[in-house]
């Protein structure tokens, strides 16, 4: 299981991310406090308040997501 914390600032970029999460045969969710959301659920995720950073946890591994993840990544 892999976590991270990202930072989607516009709608393109949910729309990117909720793309690349569809494509995964794994559990992925998105935390914020204490609220969670399935990170393949465009509409949850426009929900959440973009202008915070996210955490991103993962239930597998997928090279492609995980270059998704890398783009959004905050340091």
């Amino acid at each position: 299981m892999m976590e991270c914390q990202i930072k989607l600032n516009r709608a393109e970029d949910v729309q990117e991310f909720v793309n690349a999460a569809s494509r995964c045969d794994f559990d992925i969710d998105i935390f914020y406090n204490r609220i969670v959301i399935d990170a393949k659920s465009m509409l949850g995720i426009l929900s959440m308040d973009l202008s915070k950073v996210l955490t991103v946890k993962c239930h597998g591994e997928n090279k492609d997501f995980g270059d998704v993840i890398a783009k959004f990544a905050v340091a």
